[in-house]
C-alpha cells in the first residue's frame, strides 16, 4: 500500500516540515506496513501537477499537515477530498488556526518539540483509517449522492510487465505468475496488475495461488466485490479437494466460501441482476456441495435414503430457483434449480418411505407441488436458452455453454437417450479444448444415485475421452532446494571444497530419504537451479530416488552454464546438461539476461539474483504451503554477493517453509 504526503517544505514558522516527515511520518507509516512520498520524489519528471493530481488520485492514503495557512496543502488537500471519499488523515501540531472549514475534521495533534514521541500514536491512526470504510471527506459527506473516483481506472500497467505476464500464462509458469504479483506490490498500479494475474490463476485453476492473490486484493479494498466473488468459489473448489481426506479443513474452507457469499448478500441492493443471480448460485452450490458430503460414502443400497434426508437438498434448489427468477438469462441458476428438482422428484418417487416420514400428512400434496414446479420451470429454462442461441445465431455465433445447457436439459426433460446422447455430442465438439468438469461431475451424482440411468449412460459414453482435469500444484509435495555452489579454485575462505562433494552428496541424499518418509517417491517433485555443486547434486539424488525434478535456471542454459557451472570443470557441464536433457525434468527459464525489466528498475536495492530465489520459492509454494519443505545447504554465513543462499532462507523463512539446513 501507498502514502502520499501533503505538507509545506523546509522550515515555515517555526516547523521543521522535513523533519516532520523524517522522524515522525515515514517511522509511523513504515510501522503500519506502508510506503510513503511527497511531490518532492516527482521533481525531476516531467509534469509535476500531472503526477501530483494521480497519486492525489491513486494513494492508498493521503496524510495532509495542516499545521500552518499553505496554500499547496490545502489546494492538494480540497482535490483529495474531491476525488476520494476516504482514507484522508490530517495532521498539525498548534501552530496556526485551524481554517474554518476544517474545524469539524478529526485530526491528530503532534508535538513538534518531541516528535519521536507520536510515532506510535500517528501509527496507531494510520491503522485505523485504513480499517476504516467510513467517509472522512466533508465533500462526500455533504453529497452522500456523489460517486467517488474507482483510481484503479487510473492507473496504468507498464506494457513490458504486461508482456511478461502474458508469457508466463502461455509457458504454464505458475511460479513466475506468483512472483510477478509479488513484485507488483512495490508500485502504485498494483491492483490492476493483480486482478489480471489472479484472473489468469482462476482460469487455470491455480486455486490455491489464485487464493493468495485475490485475498491480497481483498485486503486492499475489502469491500471488493470481484475478489469476494472469485474467493467464494475459490475456497469451494479447494473444500471439494479436501472433503474425503480432511473433512475438517473442507468444513473451513466452505465457511471462507460463505463469508464471502455473505458480503457479497450485504452488498445486494448495490448489483446488478446477473450479479445478484450469480450471489444466489454461489450460495447454492456451498448447499449442494454440504449435502452430497452428507451422504457420499454411504453403502449403495443405503444412498438414495441418506441423500433424501438432508435439509442441504431444498435449500440448494431454493437459492438456484431464487438466482433465476432475479435474472432470466441466467440459465445456469435455471438448469442448476430444475436438476435439484429432478433429484429430489426422483428420490421422493423411489424412497416412498422416507418421504413421508419426512412430510407426514403433506407428502403427497408436496411431492405433486415439486412436479408442477419442475415442468412449469423446465418451459422457462428451455425459452431462455434457446432464446440466448438464436440470439447468437443471428450473429453467425455459437456458445459450448449454451450448448451444454441445452444438452442438460434435455437429460432432465426427455425420455430420448440417443438425443440427449447427440446434444452432449454437440456441446463438447463446439467446446473443443475447454474441460467440461461441472457437466461430468452432475452425471456422476446422477450415476451414484441411479436416476436417470438410460440418459445418464448415453450422456457419460460421450464424455469417454475427457478426463475430469486436476489442479497440477496439489497432487505433489515440494521439495525446494538452495545452496553453495563448488568452490572456484584459490577460494580464500573455503565454503564447499571439492573434496567436500562425496560428504556433502550423501547428507543431500539422508535429507531426502527423511523428508520421503514412507511416501511414494512418485508424489513429490524436487525443485532447485542448476548450478554446480548443491543444485546438482540434489538433482542427481532426486533422480537416483525416482522424484521428478524442476530445473529452474535463471538464464538460457548457455548463459547460465557460463556464469554457474563451467568454471568448475567439463564434468560439472556434463552432468548439468544430463539433467538438462532429462526426459523426466520440468525446465523452466526466468529471463534471456541478467538486467531487471525496465518496470522493476524503480525497485531500490533490488537484485537480478535476488528476483531468481523468489522465482524459485514462489514456484515450490504454488504447490502449497504445507506441501513444501526447504532443503538448504549452507555454513551459515552472508553470501559474496545479494541474493546468495541466506536470501533464500530468509523469505522462506517468511513464508513458513519447513526448513533443512545442511552444514558443507
Amino acid at each position: 500500500m501507498n502514502a502520499f504526503i501533503v505538507r509545506p517544505f523546509g522550515e515555515k514558522n517555526g516547523v521543521n516540515f522535513d523533519e516532520v516527515q523524517a522522524k515522525l511520518i515515514l517511522p509511523a507509516l513504515n510501522k503500519a506496513g506502508i510506503n510513503g512520498c511527497t511531490t518532492g520524489v516527482i521533481l525531476e519528471a516531467g509534469n509535476i501537477r500531472q503526477d501530483m493530481f494521480q497519486l492525489l488520485l491513486t494513494s492508498d492514503l493521503v496524510i495532509a499537515d495542516i499545521s500552518i495557512h499553505n496554500a499547496n496543502v490545502f489546494y492538494e488537500l480540497g482535490i483529495r477530498h474531491a476525488l476520494r471519499a476516504k482514507k484522508t488523515l490530517l495532521i498539525r501540531c498548534r501552530k496556526d488556526e485551524v481554517p474554518f472549514d476544517l474545524k469539524t475534521d478529526r485530526y491528530l495533534a503532534y508535538d513538534n518539540g518531541n516528535l519521536g514521541k507520536d510515532v506510535d500514536l500517528l501509527s496507531e491512526s494510520i491503522k485505523a483509517t485504513m480499517r476504516s470504510n467510513q467517509p472522512d471527506s466533508p465533500v462526500f459527506m455533504m453529497l452522500p449522492k456523489l460517486v467517488s473516483q474507482n483510481p484503479e481506472d487510473f492507473l496504468a500497467i507498464p506494457a513490458d510487465f504486461s508482456k511478461e505476464v502474458y508469457v508466463a500464462k502461455k509457458t504454464k509458469d505458475q511460479g513466475k505468475l506468483a512472483l510477478l504479483a509479488t513484485e507488483a506490490a512495490f508500485f502504485s498500479w498494483e491492483l490492476p496488475a493483480l486482478r489480471i494475474i489472479a484472473d489468469i490463476q482462476f482460469r487455470s485453476k491455480l486455486y490455491e495461488d489464485a487464493r493468495q492473490t485475490w485475498e491480497i486484493i481483498r485486503k486492499r479494498k475489502a469491500n471488493d466485490i470481484e475478489a469476494n466473488e472469485r474467493l467464494a468459489t475459490i475456497y469451494h473448489r479447494l473444500a471439494e479437494k479436501e472433503t474425503k481426506n480432511n473433512p475438517e479443513i473442507a468444513e473451513q474452507l466452505y465457511a471462507l466460501s460463505d463469508e464471502a457469499i455473505d458480503y457479497l448478500f450485504k452488498e445486494f441492493s448495490t448489483l446488478d441482476k446477473n450479479k445478484r443471480a450469480e450471489v444466489f448460485a454461489l450460495k447454492a452450490r456451498n448447499e449442494k456441495a454440504k449435502w452430497i458430503a452428507q451422504w457420499i460414502d454411504s453403502d449403495s443400497e443405503f444412498k438414495a435414503s441418506k441423500a433424501l434426508r438432508p435439509q442441504a437438498l431444498h435449500d440448494a434448489y431454493k437459492n438456484y430457483s431464487l438466482g433465476f427468477q432475479e435474472d432470466l438469462n441466467h440459465y445456469y441458476s435455471g438448469v442448476n434449480a430444475l436438476a435439484m428438482l429432478k433429484l429430489i422428484i426422483s428420490l421422493a418417487d423411489s424412497e416412498p418411505e422416507m418421504w413421508e416420514a419426512k412430510y407426514g400428512d403433506e407428502a403427497k400434496s408436496t411431492l405433486l407441488t415439486y412436479k408442477k414446479e419442475f415442468n412449469d420451470l423446465a418451459m422457462v429454462v428451455d425459452w431462455a436458452v434457446n432464446s440466448e442461441k438464436k440470439a447468437l445465431e443471428r450473429n453467425n455465433q455459437s456458445d459450448p455453454w449454451v450448448n451444454m445447457t441445452i444438452a442438460d436439459l434435455a437429460l432432465l426433460t426427455s425420455d430420448n437417450p440417443q438425443r440427449v446422447a447427440h446434444l452432449y455430442y454437440t456441446a463438447i465438439e463446439s467446446g473443443s479444448g475447454l474441460n467440461f468438469d461441472a457437466a461430468m461431475r452432475q452425471l456422476h451424482l446422477y450415476k451414484e444415485l441411479q436416476i436417470m440411468t438410460d440418459n445418464v449412460t448415453a450422456a457419460l459414453n460421450e464424455f469417454r475421452d475427457i478426463l475430469v482435469s486436476e489442479n497440477v500444484e496439489t497432487n505433489k509435495k515440494a521439495i525446494v532446494f538452495s545452496g553453495h555452489m563448488i568452490d572456484k579454485e584459490g577460494r580464500k575462505e573455503p565454503r564447499f571444497p571439492k573434496e567436500r562433494e562425496g560428504a556433502v552428496r550423501e547428507k543431500i541424499k539422508n535429507s531426502v530419504k527423511e523428508i520421503l518418509g514412507n511416501e511414494t517417491p512418485k508424489d513429490f517433485i524436487g525443485i532447485a537451479g542448476g548450478a554446480c555443486g548443491g543444485d546438482i547434486l540434489f538433482h542427481e539424488v532426486c533422480k537416483e530416488l525416482g522424484i521428478k525434478t524442476g530445473l529452474y535456471l535463471a538464464l538460457p542454459k548457455e548463459k547460465f552454464i557460463g556464469e554457474s557451472v563451467r568454471f568448475a570443470g567439463n564434468s560439472w557441464v556434463d552432468r548439468f546438461y544430463a539433467i538438462h536433457d532429462d526426459a523426466n525434468t520440468l525446465v523452466q527459464l526466468l529471463s534471456n539476461d541478467m538486467d531487471l525489466p525496465i518496470w522493476l528498475q524503480g525497485k531500490k536495492d533490488y537484485t537480478f539474483w535476488e528476483r531468481n530465489n523468489l522465482w524459485i520459492l514462489n514456484s515450490a509454494l504454488s504447490y502449497g504451503g504445507r506441501n513444501l519443505t526447504f532443503l538448504v545447504l549452507w555454513n551459515g554465513k552472508e553470501g559474496d554477493n545479494p541474493g546468495g543462499t541466506k536470501h533464500m532462507i530468509e523469505e522462506a523463512d517468511k513464508r513458513g517453509a519447513k526448513s533443512i539446513v545442511i552444514s558443507p
